[in-house]
């Protein structure tokens, strides 16, 4: 989702990323992860830790954690270093 931006350098967009997974140590992992990745890149965004397993599964995804952005999954069955996932967030721009 998309609001209106005065700049035009997509500074207004809004970032909705999910953690799906049980919750075990890689998901909590992950979601530090993203976290960190978020706050280097000065981004703001609505994080959503999701452990329904019939949820996860909604996605396609089958080995966890997983990592959604925008309703997009962008990895799954692997931790994202930080660094990695300021890229995928920084090719999403």
């Amino acid at each position: 989702m998309k609001r209106d931006c005065e700049c035009g350098d997509g500074c207004c967009e809004e970032l909705n990323i999910k953690i799906l997974g049980s919750g075990c140590r890689n998901c909590v992992t992950l979601a530090n992860n993203t976290d960190q990745a978020l706050k280097e890149l000065g981004l703001q965004a609505k994080v959503n830790k999701v452990t329904d397993l019939a949820e996860i599964m909604s996605y396609g995804v089958m080995s966890t954690p997983a990592l959604v952005i925008n309703e997009e999954v962008v990895s799954f069955g692997k931790v994202l270093r930080a660094k990695e996932i300021a890229k995928i967030l920084e090719q999403m721009r």
